[in-house]
């Protein structure tokens, strides 16, 4: 019989080409169903996809067209990260214009994603580089300014000499620059930062809203980079006024230890430092250590590994309880923009403290020691941390140290000399860079009124194309006059723009949000829109970005709450999260630079879109990493060849049947039935495996259902009844592949001879009845000994099975002359007989 030919291609173009002309996933602002917002983590547009996006994309795909068969109303879109680094450098090292370069990556990676059948809804395709955009993220920044949670201030500042821009603390890895590894260095700039230290404890806290959502790592991940530490802020007084300044503070998660102080250490960019040295004189010595720790590596400063160094100032505080005097040392472990840019020194009971302490002969004073115990500090090779009581420490000997830690802070309180706080290592966000492509931040300086806010509707502030960027990636906006310069929205005088540009981070910070309302043009979004599709339900991505976009992310969603652009009960932007594990080969991350790319293009003209989708699906749990084969993904084609020569060879036997159609009554032979109930069995696996995204083994459920219709096939007649049951199970086998190979699924559908397409069914539903096997072959034992076996219904009681049992010819001829001393019933399965000579 002659069978037509699988070409992938040509099905695949056709069914694409009419979801594009029938907008088949556009999706409005109510359904009948309860709502889905699925979302991918949207790419940048670098100029082709790569296999890391198409797994991604693929497990997003899946999510959303099974909760379409399932009755959701699902919000599945897709745009662009646009602005920012990758698209820039790339563009120079092209010699092209960035935005010539993005829109041109953009048009080729949509004709990629659409070739791959992903059933987005691109009605709602947004890209962060247009005006309609970031004018709205304009308006956000100036609200955040009036209301003091963005401001503008100097500070030394992560620098990327090969990208010529500033870094967030959450973009240095390793202290290298997070796009191009090269090594950070430090620099004083004047920078615009967001204050998400504001809600710190809320970001903090909430994070239990996410508990089996999220990974546990990812939210160990945030919570750990939030780093919120509890103890007592503590004043010194300067033993010397200086200027108007009485004291030192120091913030402290041991009050417990405040009699164990015996000394001080400040930033070498204190800046009491001057003041404190006047006078002294090893002057010379202090500023020369000052010069060449502040040149040091900010971030090489605060690794664990650095070698403790220090330098006495001369200068003395006044302990807040004892009155001791504790000298001031600076030491190139602390940081002026870490906390106070002071810590209190209590070697006996801090391991840093300690080894600074020995170094350079400074006291040793015990204040806590192990319960029936004493330590000799002369004694001690190392700090003691831990718990006990309270010695050497007035008022509060014989304490233990953990409730002293509440007294001591008490104290300080009564006298006026400290009180309780809370540090977190969360530090304000920079998002000034100095860099063309990005948004440009809408302020002027003007001579007469300073710093000035654009108007709002003067927004967007718009990037100028007109611009020739600079091989060394330098920004040309701060010789571009027609930007540059402008008039002063207060008084009318002339005055210059702002020249750095917004973070990247920022547009991927509020883009899910735009997606549910993305062609308004009067406001970013509509409350309505908002309450209806927030939060989003499923979110994947990478596990890269928990403590980059995922905690800006869930920053903008409760700043933007305040701001009375969300809604109020809004508090987390994704409900749920799925970091997919990378694609690999031969072991490593696919990169160009290591030769081992995938190119997902060659892939789809080699094999077709729906056997690439289905081989990045199949070879493993989402989560886990896979290494790429080209035996797996010739593996995965020749299944879905098995599928279309299967269809076409019983093409005369199929009914246009949908799954799971055939009744009971249709099953009216042993095979039959063994078939009907092989397919409500995988319909039963598949949906559960699918629902807790184990897609390869949902995967599997599939293959083996087709298998057994290839067994099948053999046994059955062609009767009504079996053609039937045949056709029902080929409908099922097509229904539950959909999600995952959609073209192929769809044309064979239309080819079963059903008018509405596939992707409009319902998911099917399996039925317990049709699982049970009407008889059972259960083995039947003698002395452990297999010595027959014997047909019972599947419900049969254990009398009767027991009964059956003895009485079979088999049993009754290994039995004979025998006293039957037991009979062992493993239900369903066999019966043994245990027995032994009269």
């Amino acid at each position: 019989m002659m069978q037509e030919q699988y070409s992938p291609q040509s099905v695949e173009a056709k069914w694409q080409a009419r979801w594009r002309a029938q907008k088949a996933f556009d999706v409005g602002s109510r359904g009948d169903g309860p709502k889905y917002y699925v979302l991918e983590m949207f790419p940048y547009p670098s100029g082709n996809i790569h296999m890391g996006h198409v797994r991604n994309y693929s497990i997003g795909d899946v999510v959303a067209r099974c909760k379409r068969m399932h009755g959701f109303n699902v919000l599945h879109p897709m745009g662009w990260d646009a602005f920012g680094l990758p698209a820039e450098n790339a563009a120079i090292q092209r010699r092209t214009h960035p935005a010539k370069w993005t829109y041109s990556n953009i048009a080729n990676m949509r004709a990629q994603l659409q070739r791959l059948g992903y059933s987005y809804d691109w009605s709602r395709e947004i890209a962060t580089c247009r005006p309609e955009y970031y004018r709205f993220e304009q308006v956000f920044f100036l609200r955040l300014l009036e209301k003091g949670l963005v401001y503008r201030k100097k500070a030394p500042q992560n620098w990327c000499p090969a990208c010529h821009t500033v870094l967030a603390n959450e973009q240095v890895v390793d202290g290298l620059c997070w796009r191009c590894d090269s090594r950070v260095e430090q620099k004083d700039l004047t920078q615009w930062f967001l204050r998400i230290t504001a809600y710190g404890d809320e970001l903090l806290n909430d994070l239990a809203l996410l508990e089996g959502g999220w990974p546990d790592r990812v939210i160990t991940m945030q919570r750990n980079w939030i780093g919120k530490s509890t103890g007592a802020s503590v004043t010194f007084g300067l033993e010397k006024s200086i200027a108007g300044v009485s004291g030192i503070e120091v913030f402290t998660t041991r009050p417990d230890t405040l009699f164990g102080v015996t000394f001080m250490t400040l930033a070498p960019e204190h800046p009491l430092v001057e003041d404190i040295i006047v006078g002294y004189d090893k002057t010379g010595e202090v500023r020369t250590f000052v010069e060449r720790i502040c040149a040091m590596d900010r971030l090489e400063r605060q690794t664990d590994t650095l070698e403790k160094e220090g330098v006495f100032t001369g200068g003395y505080v006044v302990h807040p309880f004892s009155g001791m005097r504790v000298p001031l040392w600076l030491g190139n472990f602390v940081l002026a923009d870490y906390g106070t840019g002071a810590v209190m020194g209590v070697p006996a009971h801090d391991q840093r403290d300690f080894d600074f302490a020995r170094k350079y002969g400074l006291p040793v004073r015990v204040v806590i020691c192990p319960e029936g115990e004493s330590l000799d500090p002369d004694d001690m090779d190392g700090a003691f941390t831990g718990d006990g009581r309270m010695v050497n420490s007035g008022p509060f000997d014989g304490m233990g140290n953990v409730p002293g830690k509440e007294a001591v802070v008490e104290a300080l309180e009564k006298a006026g000399r400290g009180k309780a706080a809370i540090q977190f290592r969360l530090r304000d966000w920079n998002i000034s860079r100095q860099r063309y492509w990005g948004a440009p931040i809408p302020v002027v300086y003007c001579e007469k009124c300073g710093m000035v806010p654009e108007k709002e509707e003067n927004l967007p502030v718009i990037l100028p194309l007109d611009v020739k960027t600079r091989d060394d990636g330098r920004s040309p906006l701060p010789e571009t006059a027609s930007f540059v310069n402008c008039l002063c929205p207060r008084c009318g005088k002339p005055a210059r723009r702002e020249t750095d540009t917004m973070d990247t981070f920022v547009e991927s910070s509020w883009y899910f949000a735009r997606y549910t309302d993305a062609r308004r043009t009067d406001a970013p979004f509509s409350a309505d829109a908002l309450k209806y599709w927030l939060p989003v339900d499923q979110y994947i991505g990478g596990v890269e970005h928990a403590i980059l976009h995922l905690l800006y992310a869930r920053f903008f969603t409760k700043v933007l709450r305040d701001l009375g652009f969300f809604p109020l009960d809004i508090a987390e932007p994704f409900a749920h999260l799925l970091t997919q594990g990378m694609v690999l080969k031969d072991g490593c991350k696919m990169s160009k630079s290591r030769g081992n790319a995938v190119d997902p293009t060659a892939m789809m003209d080699k094999y077709g879109a729906d056997t690439v989708r289905l081989f990045c699906l199949f070879a493993a749990p989402p989560e886990r990493d896979f290494d790429w084969s080209d035996s797996g993904i010739e593996g995965a084609s020749r299944f879905l060849g098995r599928v279309w020569r299967l269809f076409f060879e019983e093409k005369d036997r199929l009914l246009p049947l949908k799954a799971c159609g055939a009744a009971s009554a249709d099953a009216c032979s042993a095979d039959a039935r063994e078939l009907r109930r092989k397919e409500h069995l995988s319909v039963k696996k598949a949906g559960e495996d699918m629902a807790r995204f184990q897609f390869n083994t949902a995967i599997a459920a599939v293959m083996e259902l087709v298998n057994a219709m290839y067994l099948a096939r053999e046994k059955l007649g062609r009767s009504e009844a079996e053609r039937r049951v045949f056709s029902s199970t080929m409908a099922t086998a097509l229904t539950l592949l959909l999600p995952v190979a959609p073209h192929i699924c769809e044309e064979l559908w239309e080819r079963l001879g059903h008018a509405q397409p596939l992707a409009d069914e319902p998911w099917p539903q399996w039925d317990p009845a049709a699982t049970a096997r009407a008889m059972l072959t259960v083995a039947l034992q003698v002395n452990g000994k297999l010595r027959g076996t014997v047909e019972a219904p599947a419900d049969v009681d254990r009398a009767a099975i027991e009964a059956a049992a003895l009485n079979d010819p088999a049993v009754l001829r290994h039995t004979a002359g025998m006293i039957v001393r037991r009979v062992v019933v493993v239900p369903g399965k066999l019966v043994n007989i245990v027995a032994s000579q009269a």
